[in-house]
């Protein structure tokens, strides 16, 4: 499997390059995250979270390591994370399995677990 650190360096400098090339597009679609992401009824930690069993049972990888990134940024833990991971399993079986497994390297990459 390939280095989930550098596919998350990877995405990240080529979504860099395409804000450049796309500036409105990418500022209306930031902005839709910004408010989706901020506090309210649940805090943002746990949509995070949220969006991490999302990303999994859709099979996003980029989604999965940018998430599970500002998850932790927000002070989750492994196990919530892989809890996550879990109700993504539940819901997208073998394929959403699959995918786990790229968290879990991309969290032990990360020295997390």
């Amino acid at each position: 499997m390939e280095n989930q650190s550098a596919l998350r360096e990877s995405t990240s400098s080529n979504w860099k390059k395409f804000r450049e090339l796309m500036p409105d597009v990418a500022q209306a679609y930031d902005e839709l995250p910004g408010v989706a992401y901020s506090g309210g009824s649940l805090d943002a930690k746990t949509k995070r979270i949220m969006a991490i069993a999302i990303a999994v049972a859709c099979g996003c990888r980029a989604c999965m390591l940018f998430q599970t990134e500002r998850a932790l940024d927000l002070g989750a833990t492994a196990e919530e994370i892989l809890e996550a991971c879990s109700v993504a399993i539940s819901l997208g079986g073998t394929m959403a399995g699959g995918e786990t497994t790229r968290v879990v390297q991309y969290l032990s990459e990360l020295g997390k677990i």
